[in-house]
């Protein structure tokens, strides 16, 4: 029985190792999206870690928006699209 125990503590405490990680963590919270939080993380490895928690603040201000996370991820995708294409001109 001990050993099980161990494990359900060791299960509750955080294993944050990387920035991303905290980053991928800070982002699901603020837009209140534990669930995808794996994603969040992903996308803090692969993006600018200030822009993303930037535009997911900005995201979580604003009131009339039902799903902060599908909103965010929508914001994004716009935003890379926009840099590719200025790339491809320049």
């Amino acid at each position: 029985m001990d050993y099980l125990d161990e494990l359900k503590k060791r299960g509750k405490e955080s294993r944050i190792y990387k920035e991303h990680q905290l980053i991928g963590l800070m982002v699901a919270e603020i837009l209140e999206d534990e669930t995808h939080k794996s994603l969040y993380i992903k996308l803090a490895k692969e993006h600018n870690r200030d822009k993303i928690l930037k535009l997911a603040k900005s995201v979580a201000e604003r009131k009339n928006v039902d799903n902060k996370g599908a909103y965010f991820m929508k914001l994004l995708h716009e935003r890379n699209e926009n840099t590719k294409s200025n790339r491809q001109k320049g």
